[in-house]
């Protein structure tokens, strides 16, 4: 009777069929000897390798450098392939890569395009910065940022103008402000001085005026504020100034009857060879006044039936400055003939002979001192 059995045993160990009995047999495994490959090899397409897993992947002949791309171009890996591709901002022309003028194509700056190597670049007119997106222009607000003007700064539209405050005006620069040097821009801007101060001026009078209305000059009358005349003086003002004569003005032989009226006494022998009477006036006019000019009236104060009056400049009249005019029987106006510069002090006796019927001769002198202050104001 045959028997059949299964041994088992290592995975090294080989089994082998004999004899007429089919014992199997076993032989032990060579340790030297490489495993049987339990796969086999396979054709992949062109670029295409087998894996380890026995599959045709991708060669990726971009990673490996068995591409054939140019220097100035990029290798693109694709399936089984790989492409040479130009960088971003150029174009192929042929075999070579040339750079994209991207200035030439539909407008991406909202003002200036400039190309550059495989890009561009915008640029802004001045007074205009780039906007957050790199090609909108926006307009620049120079008097936030620096307020490059010395005064007064007003933006507008790409640019800014400066302004200058009163009494100034913009240098050639356009930004700084010079002051206006009003008083050399007219000689009659002020009646006496000007002073020329930064951004205005200031007019200034002399001793003895003060200034009113900015400009003019006014005669200070000393003789209601303050004044050194003593008690038997009185105060006289004249243009720029003040002085002080006697309350009694009357020399011998004359005496005081009433204010600045002297009476030479006919009981005086000496008397009956001098006026009857001297009435002393006294005036001011100011410098260079224009001639010919109706400055002093004389008159007479009583008046006498059947007498004839004459006027004539009895003294102070040398340079011949003034001519008496009469103008009725008992009046005659004093004319300045050339003009008087002062300080000065003219003093003039006019006299008025009288003539009656009978051939009596009296006469009268008004001792008239004309003042002529130092200004034409």
């Amino acid at each position: 009777m045959a028997m059949n059995g299964i041994l088992s045993g290592s995975d090294t160990a080989a089994e082998s069929t004999g004899g007429r009995n089919n014992v199997i047999r076993r032989t032990p495994a060579d340790p030297h000897r490489p495993p049987p490959n339990p796969t086999h090899q396979i054709q992949c397409a062109t670029g295409y390798e087998q894996s380890e897993h026995n599959v045709c992947q991708d060669i990726d002949e971009c990673a490996t450098g068995t591409h054939n791309c140019r220097a100035d171009q990029v290798c693109v890996n694709l399936r089984g392939s790989f492409s040479c591709q130009c960088p971003s901002g150029y174009q192929k022309r042929g075999e070579q890569c040339v750079d994209i003028d991207e200035c030439n194509l539909p407008p991406y700056c909202h003002h200036r395009c400039v190309n550059s190597p495989g890009s561009y670049y915008c640029q802004c007119n001045s007074g205009f910065q780039l906007a957050a997106n790199n090609h909108t222009c926006v307009d620049i607000n120079e008097c936030d940022a620096n307020n490059p003007c010395a005064q007064q700064c007003y933006n507008i539209l790409g640019s800014f103008i400066c302004q200058c405050n009163p009494g100034f005006e913009l240098s050639s620069d356009r930004i700084n402000c010079e002051d206006i040097d009003e008083c050399r821009t007219s000689s009659y801007i002020c009646q006496y001085q000007c002073i020329n101060e930064p951004g205005k001026f200031s007019c200034i009078c002399p001793e003895g005026y003060q200034v009113v209305g900015a400009r003019t000059c006014q005669d200070i009358n000393e003789c209601e504020t303050t004044n050194e005349c003593r008690e038997d003086e009185m105060c006289w003002n004249y243009h720029g100034g003040f002085r002080c004569y006697p309350r009694n003005p009357c020399q011998e032989p004359y005496v005081l009857t009433s204010e600045n009226r002297c009476v030479c006494p006919v009981s005086n022998a000496i008397c009956r060879e001098l006026p009857y009477s001297i009435v002393h006036k006294y005036m001011s006019i100011r410098s260079d006044r224009t001639v010919p000019s109706d400055i002093f009236q004389i008159q007479a104060t009583t008046i006498y039936p059947n007498t004839i009056n004459t006027f004539r400049i009895k003294s102070g009249n040398e340079n011949g400055e003034f001519y008496l005019r009469q103008t009725s029987a008992i009046s005659a106006m004093l004319v300045l003939v050339k003009s008087l510069s002062g300080p000065r002090e003219h003093i003039v006796d006019l006299e008025m002979l009288t003539v009656n019927s009978l051939n009596y001769r009296t006469s009268s002198v008004l001792r008239l001192t004309i003042i002529v202050g130092p200004y034409s104001f």
